[in-house]
């Protein structure tokens, strides 16, 4: 039972989801009108600091288990005045966060991987929902705060089990299609049917 005198054991903030938790997430990123084409930063998403700093604001909704609908909130580093460090992590945070989402393992370097990698622009992370290891910081008075700076990939052992029917296995990134004029690829032949030994084109 717990002491109205003694206050050593109780929580020390209930509303912070404990650090290393996993969770499934929805990022929406809060526009901040600054854009840079030659960056590749368009759209209005992006946001510059009084210090010269660039970022993504975003808003990370937790989607299931016992946290639902909770909303953490982190910037995602582009660039600082100080250096490439900042912009460096942030560009390994999207990178997980891409893996994640599309169900690619962080070792896969098949140029379906690769292209899983790839946007169009900051659009295509607005939206998107993978597994992050939920973490803590401070904020700008120095409380304590939850934030995500890590994604799980399918590498993880909970990672099938967190986001679902996605696996590693049948990522849910579909590769884009076919470019006009190439060859498709040869129909599946029915049941007891011999296999058609003339190429796809032949056919």
């Amino acid at each position: 039972m717990a002491s109205w005198n003694d206050y050593n054991d109780a929580q020390q903030n209930p509303n912070l989801i404990p650090k290393g938790t996993l969770a499934k997430v929805r990022l929406t990123i809060r526009p901040g009108g600054f854009d840079d084409p030659a960056q590749g930063w368009t759209g209005g998403y992006a946001t510059r600091g009084s210090t010269g700093a660039v970022y993504l604001n975003g808003e990370f909704t937790v989607l299931e288990g016992p946290y639902a609908k909770r909303k953490i909130f982190t910037l995602i580093g582009l660039y600082s005045p100080k250096g490439p460090d900042w912009g460096n992590m942030g560009r390994s945070f999207v990178r997980a966060m891409l893996n994640s989402a599309r169900g690619i393992s962080d070792k896969d370097v098949s140029p379906q991987a690769q292209a899983a990698r790839r946007i169009s622009g900051f659009a295509d992370l607005d939206g998107l929902e993978f597994v992050a290891r939920i973490d803590l910081g401070t904020d700008a008075s120095g409380e304590a705060k939850n934030e995500i700076r890590a994604a799980v990939t399918p590498d993880h052992r909970d990672y099938a089990q967190i986001m679902g029917t996605r696996t590693a296995a049948a990522p849910a990134f579909a590769p884009p299609p076919m470019a006009q004029g190439a060859f498709p690829a040869a129909p599946a032949a029915a049941p007891g049917a011999a296999a058609d030994p003339r190429p796809a084109w032949a056919r």
